[in-house]
Parts: C-alpha cells; sequence; structure tokens
C-alpha cells in the first residue's frame, strides 16, 4: 500500500502569501482619538460617495476617458491600508478614490500638503469633504506630525504620494520613506497604484485636462507587505518597483505605443550620468 500524502509537505512546495489583514485589526483599533471621529463618520463617508461616484464621476468622464484595473486581492483588504501611487495632476486623489472599490475606499483619507491646500477655505474645504483629507507639513513644522500612523491606529486607510509633488515632466521620481515606514511600523498593506496618462491630459500648470477627453487608465497592483527582515529603504525600494512597473506594463495598453516613448525612470535616469 502507497503511503499517504504529507500535508505539511504539499504546502510547503506553494508559497504561502502573507496575510492582508492588518495587525491593528488583529488587535483592536483605537477610537479613543475623538480628534479622529470624523474621519471615521459613516454620514461624511455617504457625502464623499454622492460627491466622488456621482458628481465627480460626470465631471470626470466629460474631460476625460477613464479606465480602472484592479487586483483581485486589493478586494479582500479589510481594515487599514497605505494606498502609494505616482502624482502627475490636482485629481489624482479623487481620481483613485473614485476607482478603488468602495469597501475600501469608504474611509480612505488623503494626505494633501498644509502649505497649498490648508490656507485657502475653498481649497480646505474640498479636500475636507471630497478626500477625507488630512493635512501633511512640507515646512518643517510638526503642527501635524502623526496624524497618518495615528489613521491607521484607528482604522482608516491612508493615501499617500511618496514622490511629495506632482510631477514635473510624467517621469517617475524618486520615492520618501514615510509610506514604507507606516506600512512596516503599523503591520498594514500597501496597496501600489499607477496613474497612466494623468500627466499627458492636465500637466502641472493646467486647471483643466486638454481637450479630446484623453484616455487616463488607474491600475491598483498586488498589495504588498514588509518583509520581516526588511528595511525601509529596500521596502520603499520595492514599492516604487512595483508602482513603475504597473505604468510601464499599462502604458501602450492605455495610450498606445503611437504617443512616444514610455517616460524614463528617473532614478535610473540619473544613475546613469
Amino acid at each position: 500500500m502507497s503511503p499517504s500524502p504529507d500535508p505539511s509537505a504539499s504546502g510547503s512546495s506553494r508559497q504561502r502569501r502573507p496575510s492582508l489583514s492588518s495587525r491593528s485589526r488583529a488587535e483592536g483599533f483605537d477610537y479613543s482619538d475623538e480628534q479622529l471621529a470624523m474621519y471615521r463618520s459613516r454620514w461624511r463617508a455617504v457625502v464623499r460617495r454622492v460627491l466622488q461616484r456621482g458628481i465627480f464621476r460626470l465631471v470626470v468622464r466629460s474631460a476625460v476617458t477613464p479606465s480602472v484595473e484592479v487586483n483581485r486581492r486589493v478586494r479582500s483588504i479589510r481594515g487599514p491600508f497605505v494606498l502609494v501611487a505616482n502624482h502627475t495632476s490636482h485629481v489624482d486623489a479623487p481620481l483613485l478614490a473614485m476607482s478603488l472599490p468602495w469597501t475600501q475606499a469608504r474611509l480612505l483619507s488623503t494626505g494633501v500638503a498644509a502649505d497649498y491646500w490648508h490656507p485657502v477655505w475653498y481649497r480646505r474645504l474640498f479636500v475636507r469633504w471630497m478626500m477625507n483629507a488630512y493635512f501633511i507639513d512640507r515646512d518643517g513644522s510638526r503642527k501635524n506630525a502623526g496624524v497618518s500612523r495615528r489613521l491607521l491606529r484607528g482604522g482608516v486607510p491612508i493615501l499617500v504620494f511618496p514622490e511629495g509633488g506632482r510631477q514635473q515632466t510624467g517621469v517617475l521620481g524618486a520615492f520618501n520613506p514615510g509610506a514604507a515606514a507606516l506600512a512596516a511600523s503599523g503591520g498594514v498593506p500597501v496597496v501600489p497604484a499607477a496613474i497612466v496618462g494623468g500627466y499627458e491630459a492636465m500637466p502641472k500648470g493646467r486647471y483643466w485636462p486638454r481637450p479630446g477627453r484623453p484616455p487616463v487608465g488607474v491600475i491598483f497592483g498586488e498589495p504588498l507587505m514588509a518583509d520581516p527582515d526588511e528595511t525601509v529603504t529596500d521596502f520603499t525600494a520595492r514599492i516604487r518597483a512595483s508602482v513603475q512597473d504597473l505604468y510601464q506594463t499599462h502604458h501602450d495598453q492605455i495610450l498606445g505605443a503611437s504617443d512616444g516613448p514610455e517616460p524614463p525612470d528617473q532614478e535610473k535616469k540619473a544613475s546613469t550620468r
């Protein structure tokens, strides 16, 4: 009689993917911070859904030709995560929020530059209601320090643009390590995303997309978890490589090969000088 197969042996032949449940979900979210209660507000989420998936969707479709692709594992995420994407224009954040499945996007909070969005009341109102925004200090002050970490601990996913600002030339820049550090320390997944065609449709300096409803694609890739012994620097590089790969893989499909060569990788370009 032949020996029965060893289940442990067969299981070891497959590489088990890491769980996408955040460590804080298992430990319980921290709801004690009353200053962050508005980010979890159900009625504010209803208002955002109307704004993002009703009004803004109509505006977007009148100006560009959007397309969306979502990795199936993104839909399985429950709890907080860090959404990371390239930054091409002012419409990136609502475009990403509108394109993400609602289960994951319902509480999504976007980090925005305090020096640009906070001083002017209508800008501040726009990002608060459209993007559930929290403010990030770019002037070296510590006024809003720690908010992103507190949001994740409270069960709120966040959107971060690790390039630190909109692209000047359509080329993917270097990534700051903040997003990777937040995800690694909080035990939450990173969802890499690429916006293809955003710069071509609405480069920095334009306040409305180019005429002709240019194509703009949003691609959400497979979520990433920091390895136990992985440094923040290495995790940052892995996140950036994932965003770059998503962009390059879908560039011709969305924009067409006739629209010119793919923008070079800024870090690779710099290393060859």
